[in-house]
């Protein structure tokens, strides 16, 4: 389930703040994002911002917790849990790696890391409000798969676990490093194809 940020308030203005954390947390980083810069992106006063988040850890949290939130809802809404382990595991690697390449996933993934000391609840947050929805909604179809005699699993979590590194096999190191190339069409779905392959090669039925 995904985390709720205490202390965070919805209201008129929510989305509007939100909107304007996001693009400078993105932009500066935790460390160097300002709560001035901040309102001043978002269109709001300073004592408006801390209306609705009473801090930029806070305010850090809640952006991670909606965006993760939105790649979840959307992963979810692909997993149709009746579709063939082929057809669902080739969108949910879709899925995964459009998210480990996007802008967003490889920002949040450095801020995560870079503040990982002073502020480890940034990097769990961030963990149980979108890869770990996913996880789960990928155990369950696993599971269901299992039940039906598609799929030969005896540990559902650590084959979804599995299945999300494939996924990510030379892209992530790649893309961490500043190797853009890592996105090429071509580079992408051959590691999408083979992620699908190897596991169907370990789990699938014969």
């Amino acid at each position: 389930m995904a985390i709720a940020v205490a202390g965070v308030k919805r209201g008129r203005k929510y989305d509007q703040v939100l909107e304007g954390a996001r693009t400078v947390f993105l932009r500066d980083g935790f460390e160097g994002a300002s709560v001035d810069d901040i309102a001043r992106e978002a269109g709001v006063s300073k004592a408006t911002l801390y209306s609705y988040v009473p801090d930029k850890r806070l305010l850090f949290l809640e952006v991670a917790r909606s965006e993760c939130l939105r790649q979840a809802a959307a992963a979810i809404q692909l997993t149709d849990m009746t579709a063939t382990p082929r057809e669902v595991l080739t969108a949910a690697a879709r899925r995964l790696a459009a998210f480990v390449t996007s802008d967003f996933g490889q920002r949040m993934f450095r801020i995560c890391v870079a503040e990982s000391d002073r502020f480890p609840e940034l990097g769990r947050a961030f963990y149980e409000s979108g890869p770990l929805l996913v996880r789960e909604r990928l155990s369950a179809y696993l599971r269901a798969a299992t039940t039906r005699g598609e799929l030969k699993i005896d540990d559902i979590d650590l084959a979804a676990d599995q299945f999300a590194e494939l996924c990510k096999a030379d892209i992530h190191a790649r893309m961490i490093f500043g190797n853009k190339a890592a996105c090429a069409p071509r580079d992408l779905d051959r590691t999408i194809n083979g992620a699908v392959e190897m596991f169907l090669a370990r789990y699938g039925v014969r």
